[in-house]
């Protein structure tokens, strides 16, 4: 067991609730996420590329808060700018992954975000695209990091890293993650109602 010393389906049961939805489509996700729960169907990925069709995946956004900036990883598999992350093993806390994604894949360890805390920030229930498309059931988390630390991608993941500025609309050029924009502008939302520190 990976993180997680009790129920890991009431864990992830509380992680998927204390998100607080940003448009109908989150909270639509939201709802489906919790049905699953509670349904009792099998939530992590048990065998590569896609068993069960339907498993929790995690992402890291690397932000930038003083620059404004968000750390995309283009994807060598996906051919698209992604967050870092991967899907969780059996058992384990999504929380310890995203943590344990970000040391494998980047060989970083930045502190999760103090605005948002150790919680998901976004969840989305997306179909990959072929081959071997599926259902990615992702939490989406948020750290502090900064485009002075030093990162060292893996290349059997990725071709490229790449700071992308938040307010910049034209150097999102590209393949992205679906729910990306949607995600940016929940985030975007978020920093420009909360406090400075």
């Amino acid at each position: 067991m990976h993180g997680i010393q009790h129920d890991p389906r009431r864990v992830v049961r509380d992680l998927v609730q204390a998100v607080a939805p940003y448009d109908e489509r989150e909270a639509s996700d939201q709802q489906w996420m919790l049905d699953w729960i509670d349904a009792g169907h099998p939530l992590f990925r048990t065998a590569k590329p896609a068993t069960p069709h339907r498993h929790l995946a995690v992402y890291a956004a690397l932000l930038d808060e003083a620059e404004r900036t968000l750390m995309l990883v283009d994807h060598a598999k996906a051919k698209a700018w992604l967050m870092p992350g991967g899907h969780v093993d059996e058992y384990e806390n999504p929380q310890v992954t995203v943590v344990r994604e970000l040391d494998e894949e980047l060989q970083i360890a930045p502190p999760f975000h103090p605005r948002f805390g150790s919680a998901p920030f976004f969840l989305t229930v997306t179909e990959t695209r072929p081959p071997h498309s599926h259902i990615d059931v992702t939490l989406w988390f948020v750290f502090s990091a900064s485009q002075q630390q030093e990162i060292v991608p893996d290349p059997a993941e990725f071709s490229a890293c790449r700071w992308f500025a938040l307010d910049d609309e034209a150097a999102w050029v590209g393949e992205f993650d679906p729910q990306m924009f949607r995600f940016m502008a929940k985030l975007t939302s978020a920093l420009e109602l909360a406090p400075v520190s």
